[in-house]
């Protein structure tokens, strides 16, 4: 096992998002905004909601409202975010790991990298994702339920690398939206996207700020790899 101090280059540790980043669901969060804005009788389309996923679902609520031109009653959003997760609880049966998410999880442990989830999602949503990792342990995960501001605020960041008693100027936050970029912008934290699994194409998380770029986690990890000094 590789234990030696990584390069100034490299990241001391990894605050990774959830959906769309290791997770291939960013299709079923869709599906499940779209189907509760019809139960509330909130116009919303595809191209509307798309670059919303990774957002506070409270403030996506009231900003699709306000795309439609109303403005939600106060707690409305609340209710919609609640409703939403528990259709996408319905939907979620059987995430499916993006390809090389399993691997880099466990190459990340393998060198005891520290690593951490955070996602803008209710805790009572992540098990079934979480469970499509198949880490072997219980990972460290701060989730929208655990802070006053999900993402863009820095908020989930600043907690988790807390949590892994960490610098977040020493940290990469990884990421397929440009919430995820913005949020790591204000964290003090490098901002890297990964396009594999977004709703957003790779200009878009360079213009909210991602330094670091790739289309695949195979590609991040040889990119880790090669600033960790190549060690295997």
């Amino acid at each position: 096992m590789d234990s030696a101090p990584a390069p100034p280059d490299a990241p001391a540790a990894l605050v990774l998002d959830l959906d769309g980043t290791l997770v291939d669901t960013v299709e079923t969060r869709i599906r499940a905004w779209l189907a509760v804005f019809e139960e509330f009788d909130i116009p919303a389309t595809r191209a509307l909601l798309a670059p919303m996923i990774g957002i506070d679902g409270r403030r996506l609520a009231r900003d699709a409202a306000e795309a439609s031109g109303r403005t939600l009653p106060p707690g409305r959003d609340e209710e919609i975010d609640r409703r939403c997760g528990e259709i996408y609880e319905s939907l979620n049966r059987d995430p499916q790991a993006l390809p090389g998410a399993r691997e880099l999880l466990r190459w990340l442990d393998g060198h005891e990298w520290p690593w951490a989830i955070a996602t803008s999602s209710r805790r009572e949503q992540v098990g079934m994702s979480l469970a499509a990792l198949d880490v072997g342990r219980d990972p460290t995960v701060v989730d929208g339920s655990s802070v006053a501001h999900a993402k863009p605020a820095p908020d989930l960041l600043l907690a988790a690398s807390a949590a892994l008693r960490r610098s977040p100027a020493d940290c990469w936050c990884v990421g397929d939206s440009t919430w995820d970029m913005r949020a790591a912008g204000a964290a003090g934290m490098m901002p890297v996207g990964v396009t594999a699994g977004a709703a957003v194409a790779a200009d878009a998380l360079r213009e909210a700020g991602a330094v670091l770029v790739t289309d695949t986690l195979m590609e991040l990890q040889a990119e880790l790899h090669r600033r960790r000094g190549g060690s295997v």
